[in-house]
């Protein structure tokens, strides 16, 4: 059951003079890996066959995915009139899988897979609520906010499941911990160069997965503050098991803000060469 619906939004109040032409390319290349959810749907599905209650969750949580597609779509074909949503989503597609045909997670326990998906959405949900803060421009501030409750709520869904695995599968903090970082650590794989590429770049360019992933993080990366970094490594520790709110989190939410500066700057060394 979607919260809202694009129609609902002030589309009236889009303002070109407060568009930030660098975020413009996040935003694309975040609408056509939103609306893949639905091949991610497959996989959830394959992945959790015999259990009907996440199956129909997951199948509404791709619905919602599709609809934060679909609105940032709209939104960048606003910012940028010669942009086509659609036609880029199809070479999206085109470019970049999901192994759908599978009997098991690749995470090697469905637990394992739910951790995952907490991280994806711990992602998500602080990405959205920094472009909110980031943006000056009405209609995407307004949207960005929604999106990104609407990944909370998705991080809560996935959480509660994950739990109810844990019973079974009896995952300790080191092997969660293990999981959540594995999957963290794919942020740069070619899911989010290639969504950069197939939406900014011409298809007669070659792909280069160096420039393409730094094009897009040295944007991304730059939306964050200190706070929001501090709401990531909490969901993370819920996540794996150990205390929210604790010093020891306190710490790493420091860490984590002055590694993802120091990404940063390397990203943009790399990015100029686009």
């Amino acid at each position: 059951m979607k919260h809202w619906r694009i129609e609902q939004l002030d589309w009236d109040a889009f303002d070109v003079s407060k568009v930030d032409p660098d975020i413009i390319p996040v935003v694309k290349a975040a609408a056509v890996v939103e609306r893949n959810g639905l091949d991610y749907a497959i996989y959830l599905g394959n992945v959790f066959v015999g259990d009907p209650d996440f199956r129909a969750a997951a199948d509404n949580w791709a619905v919602e995915e599709v609809q934060h597609g679909d609105a940032l779509g709209k939104w960048a074909m606003l910012a940028d009139p010669t942009w086509d949503y659609m036609e880029a989503f199809a070479r999206y597609r085109a470019t970049y899988h999901i192994e759908q045909d599978v009997d098991a997670s690749i995470r090697g326990s469905r637990c394992g897979e739910l951790i995952a998906r907490c991280m994806v959405e711990t992602g998500t949900s602080s990405f959205y609520t920094a472009l909110a803060d980031a943006t000056d421009e009405p209609v995407l501030k307004a949207l960005c906010k929604q999106i990104a409750a609407d990944e909370y709520r998705h991080f809560k869904l996935f959480y509660d499941h994950m739990h109810r695995y844990l019973k079974r599968e009896k995952l300790g903090v080191l092997a969660r911990t293990r999981i959540a970082l594995g999957r963290v650590t794919e942020s740069e794989d070619d899911e989010l160069a290639t969504a950069y590429y197939t939406t900014n770049e011409s298809a007669d360019r070659p792909y280069n997965h160096e420039q393409c992933i730094a094009a897009y993080m040295s944007r991304a990366m730059g939306v964050y503050q200190p706070h929001h970094i501090k709401r990531v490594t909490s969901m993370i520790f819920k996540t794996i098991g150990l205390t929210p709110h604790s010093r020891l989190q306190a710490l790493t939410s420091r860490a984590m803000y002055a590694l993802i500066q120091m990404r940063l700057r390397k990203f943009r060394k790399v990015a100029p060469a686009q």
